[in-house]
């Protein structure tokens, strides 16, 4: 079944530069917990992050700059564009009436990467 995503988890693209990280924004569930994720949190730059730089050529910004670098392959920053939501989702196990998001889940990107799950429970540490 694989392991429960939630908020903070890092995402990895297969064209992306960089990890990012998930953000559930809906209420937690108990005092303490961090919110549960959904197939349905895949909204770009709200729950999904931009990956730094991405290198795909199927990115309008990524062919034009290397169009014009003469062919020589030039990454240009990452804006997600998710076209449908994460699967497959666990069946059994709903949250706010939709399939929980698990470690095993993928979205794609309308540029053709791919978004994984690489570490599902990741928590961030604030500095004071």
């Amino acid at each position: 079944m694989g392991q429960q995503v939630v908020s903070t988890a890092m995402l990895q693209c297969t064209f992306g530069v960089a990890p990012s990280t998930l953000n559930v924004i809906r209420p937690k569930t108990s005092a303490g917990a961090m919110p549960a994720a959904n197939i349905m949190d895949n909204k770009p730059m709200v729950n999904i992050p931009p990956f730094g730089m991405c290198n795909s050529l199927s990115n309008p910004t990524v062919a034009a700059a290397t169009s014009a670098a003469l062919g020589v392959l030039t990454p240009m920053p990452c804006i997600p564009v998710i076209p449908a939501p994460w699967a497959p989702g666990a069946p059994t196990v709903m949250i706010e009436n939709m399939p929980a998001l698990n470690n095993s889940s993928k979205c794609n990107c309308a540029y053709g990467g791919m978004i994984s799950i690489t570490n599902p429970t990741c928590t961030t540490v604030q500095v004071p």
